[in-house]
């Protein structure tokens, strides 16, 4: 009997252990990322391209903070971004298309076409947020993928359109995701040079980017390279 009632004990115990220690370690592994981690350690600017589907090509311009690492080689950055293009034609030509079939103007028998609306310019100010994976690579070169959440504001601009409904469309505040992949490298002590591709998805358009800057590294607590 007591052979028997100490196998399944056994085993039941086995069974506590092997499911309670990968939930140790998990709890262990998330304790390691705490805000409290974060720290301002550098501030950068850097130039680039945009190829937007709605607007023509563009430089973009942006500066990003340094937070540092929210946990093992998590890097948190947010920036700061802005460009501004034009309407491609064919986005000026669906723009009058949509006009044209408003009741208001199909009862008026109106007709909207392109060259009515003028050149629009289109401008984006973009709050954001991007968590970086960092990992090093050798003769002090950094590498990283990430995603970031951003708000944009949108900003319509033209002759044509000002202080009408039609400018009031394209005045939009809206939420993007963006998908990233860069690397940089530290020519000098605190000095960090950096490129970056990225890609971001709004509800209003979508474009990739390319971008190059420069970043200034402060002293912090902890040692400004990645982990």
């Amino acid at each position: 009997m007591r052979t028997r009632n100490a196998l399944p004990a056994a085993a039941l115990l086995a069974a506590l252990l092997t499911t309670g220690l990968p939930r140790a370690a998990l709890a262990q592994g998330l304790a390691s990322y705490d805000y409290e981690n974060l720290a301002f350690r550098g501030i950068g600017a850097d130039v680039g391209r945009i190829w937007p589907n709605k607007v023509n090509a563009t430089s973009v311009y942006a500066i990003r903070f340094d937070l540092g690492f929210l946990g093992p080689a998590i890097r948190i950055v947010p920036t700061l971004s802005y460009w501004k293009s034009r309407l491609k034609t064919s986005e000026l030509e669906r723009l009058a298309g949509q006009l044209t079939e408003l009741p208001a103007l199909q009862a008026q028998s109106a007709v909207i076409r392109a060259q009515d609306l003028g050149t629009v310019d289109w401008s984006s100010l973009a709050l954001g947020l991007d968590a970086q994976a960092v990992w090093t690579a050798p003769l002090h070169v950094f590498t990283w993928i990430g995603a970031g959440f951003g708000l944009y504001s949108m900003n319509g601009k033209g002759d044509a359109i000002d202080d009408t409904f039609i400018d009031d469309l394209l005045d939009t505040a809206a939420a993007g995701v963006s998908v990233m992949a860069g690397l940089e490298f530290e020519p000098a002590a605190r000095l960090r040079l950096y490129t970056e591709g990225r890609y971001t998805v709004q509800s209003d358009i979508r474009y990739p980017t390319l971008r190059i800057g420069a970043a200034l590294m402060f002293p912090s607590g902890t040692d400004a390279r990645a982990p």
